[in-house]
């Protein structure tokens, strides 16, 4: 008789086997409130985010070129085969038929496509795009576009580069956006600083239409910023930070008709905060007033910090009631000496500094910013908007009452 071999164990027993040895293993220290975690999740989000921004603009990039394409074709066929109007009603009845359940191909939408593109190539549009500034004026843009290496603009004759640069930049623009522009917006030279400002900082549409109801762009020709930027940072940030910067700001929308202590008007602007963001631009992020700042045994406090998102800085506001003073240039270097030793993060770049005041001298804000080493800009603010209609024409203007004082004056004959 054989001796009695072990018996094999069967499949469920090896199965529990398994099973046992495994949860015998120690387990890695997982918990959702790990920092290791927490940065992961933050990296994956983040990657995300990006990824789907990528693709939302790639989107738009095609269907702006599309209407681009579609509104020169009309306009082509109607100069050289002499179709009248009826086309575009009757293109888009056809294109909506082909493309049932597909919207943008209304007679309407059509007609703005030939009007987009007809304003595009317009002469006075076109002549803002000096041939000798295309390629420095993309490369600012989209400095890794490669669209513009496989068209090859750079090597095309000049007009060519023109319309083709002019074709890059329509398409860095929402449609949305460009249906704005068209309806509000009347002379080549403000479209196209509206453009860029898109292009560059990504302004929503709520936030264009703000700029363009504070006429942002006017106030951009007659109003001189004041400020230390290319002093103070790269040439790269400075031209992004004097962007950043309005000389004057309008916080009419407080519904304040008078000066008022600081602490009123930072209260009030808190309350208001939505419509300062807008006022400020896009980009910024609010982190909080009366932001306190600890050196040593004394502790300070900046009015109001904020984040912006493009420029990747910290940025603080002082806020004046009365004129600007040369000393509030020395107490906002002091402000941003130690938001950068305390508060900036390891890849942020160097804090800027906003002093908002009710009026300033030019001259004076200059000499008071010159032996600044940190980014700072004065602006003035308004609470009022300019002399309502019914009283225009009908006071004396500054210079006419000037005129009677210093006539008045002894001496003066």
């Amino acid at each position: 008789m054989c001796p009695l071999s072990p018996a094999r164990p069967g499949k469920k027993a090896i199965y529990l086997s398994i099973q046992i040895s495994i949860s015998n293993q120690p387990m890695s220290d997982f918990s959702v409130t790990n920092p290791e975690y927490g940065e992961f999740l933050a990296k994956l989000t983040h990657r995300v985010q990006s990824a789907r921004m990528a693709a939302g603009r790639a989107v738009n990039r095609e269907l702006v070129a599309l209407y681009w394409d579609i509104g020169r074709d009309i306009v082509e066929k109607q100069r050289t085969q002499g179709w009248g109007n009826a086309v575009v009603e009757r293109l888009g009845t056809d294109l909506r038929r082909e493309f049932p359940g597909v919207t943008g191909f209304s007679a309407d939408n059509l007609w703005r496509m030939r009007q987009f593109y007809l304003e595009g190539t317009g002469t006075e549009f076109l002549a803002l795009f000096d041939s000798s500034a295309v390629g420095s004026f993309l490369e600012q843009l989209v400095p890794e576009s490669e669209e513009r290496r496989k068209s090859g603009i750079l090597e095309q004759a000049v007009p060519e580069r023109q319309v083709a640069a002019v074709r890059e930049l329509m398409a860095l623009v929402p449609w949305g956006h460009h249906v704005e522009l068209l309806k509000k917006v009347k002379t080549p030279d403000a479209r196209l600083f509206y453009l860029r400002e898109i292009a560059r900082f990504g302004w929503s549409r709520a936030v264009l239409l703000h700029q363009i109801k504070a006429s942002t762009f006017e106030r951009s020709l007659r109003e001189k910023k004041t400020h230390n930027f290319e002093l103070a940072l790269p040439d790269d940030m400075a031209d992004q930070a004097e962007e950043m910067l309005k000389s004057r700001y309008n916080l009419e929308f407080l519904g304040m008709k008078q000066r008022m202590r600081e602490r009123d008007l930072e209260q009030r602007l808190i309350e208001r905060v939505q419509q300062f963001i807008l006022e400020l631009g896009y980009g910024f992020c609010y982190i909080g007033r009366q932001y306190r700042l600890a050196l040593g045994e004394k502790e300070y406090f900046v009015d109001l910090l904020f984040y912006h998102r493009f420029l990747k800085a910290l940025v603080a506001v002082d806020l004046k009631v009365r004129g600007f003073e040369p000393e509030h240039a020395g107490k906002m270097d002091f402000y941003l000496n130690v938001l950068n030793e305390k508060e900036r993060a390891s890849d942020d770049r160097p804090s800027i500094g906003i002093i908002l005041c009710a009026e300033k001298n030019d001259v004076e804000v200059e000499f008071a910013l010159k032996s600044k080493t940190n980014p700072i800009g004065v602006a003035e603010y308004r609470l009022q908007d300019n002399l309502p209609a019914e009283f225009k024409g009908k006071l004396p203007t500054a210079k006419q009452l000037a005129d009677v004082v210093r006539g008045a004056l002894p001496g003066d004959k």
